[in-house]
């Protein structure tokens, strides 16, 4: 790196860009920083006109600086989109100075717009890499991961209420089923003369017996039976008549018989 002198207002130090041109002192604004300098180059010799560097500063169609020697102080500025210098070019004198377009405290780096022109041919393709331009592309970065995690958060919530859905419709199918086999057992239960309510064919009814039998489990049962030989003997018999025909014949006691 070039010496300069301790009574400038800057040093060359390490910039996010390689080398950069940084305060000192404050610098305030309007004040001239450094001179852009260097070899003029006439643009109608064809020698000059083939000098091709990303040091050189157009003053006007015909004359240009070529600024990549080591003296030119002013070549360590970088440029930036929003700087804090700006050039001011001369060319009736073919002079170029870098001033302060605002106050600059110490240990800012020093910037000035380079021009559309430098821009497209050197800056764009690799992107420019001035404070404005990295904000610009960490707000960019911030945005598309929040757009990512907004997505991330959409598909989750998607997976989820399907997952939801599917495990409804299990459940669905589960209830479906148990239903369907209880209403399968209860068929076949009065299929086989069971049921846990009723049993059929004159047996037990919400507990009760049909056809005679027992009943809330009161009562005895009804049982049909005959009469014993005694019993029948004990029963009066009946006086046999016998008629013969024309005759009319009447039974009688034995008071009635003695009588008559």
């Amino acid at each position: 790196m070039p010496a300069i002198s301790s009574n400038k207002p800057y040093r060359v130090g390490r910039s996010r860009t390689g080398l950069g041109l940084f305060a000192t002192k404050p610098i305030k604004k309007g004040a001239k920083i450094v001179r852009y300098f260097g070899p003029l180059l006439d643009c109608r010799k064809k020698k000059d006109d083939a000098v091709e560097n990303k040091y050189l500063f157009e003053l006007n169609g015909r004359w240009t600086i070529d600024g990549s020697v080591r003296k030119n102080i002013a070549r360590y500025i970088n440029h930036a989109c929003k700087p804090n210098a700006e050039s001011d070019v001369n060319p009736r004198k073919r002079k170029v100075v870098i001033r302060a377009i605002k106050k600059i405290e110490p240990g800012e780096e020093i910037n000035y717009d380079y021009g559309t022109d430098y821009f497209k041919a050197y800056l764009k393709p690799i992107g420019c890499k001035c404070d404005a331009c990295e904000k610009k592309r960490k707000k960019k970065r911030a945005e598309a991961r929040a757009e990512r995690l907004r997505l991330k958060a959409k598909e989750e919530r998607k997976a989820l209420k399907k997952a939801e859905k599917l495990a409804a419709k299990a459940r669905e199918k589960r209830q479906q089923k148990l239903q369907e086999r209880k209403l399968q057992e209860k068929v076949q239960a009065r299929q086989n003369g069971h049921s846990n309510d009723k049993l059929l064919n004159g047996k037990l009814l919400n507990g009760k017996h049909l056809n005679g039998q027992h009943l809330n489990g009161n009562g005895q049962p009804k049982v049909a039976y005959k009469k014993s030989a005694a019993a029948k003997s004990r029963t009066p018999m009946k006086p046999e008549t016998s008629m013969e025909p024309g005759t009319f014949a009447t039974a009688l006691g034995p008071d009635q018989q003695a009588s008559a």
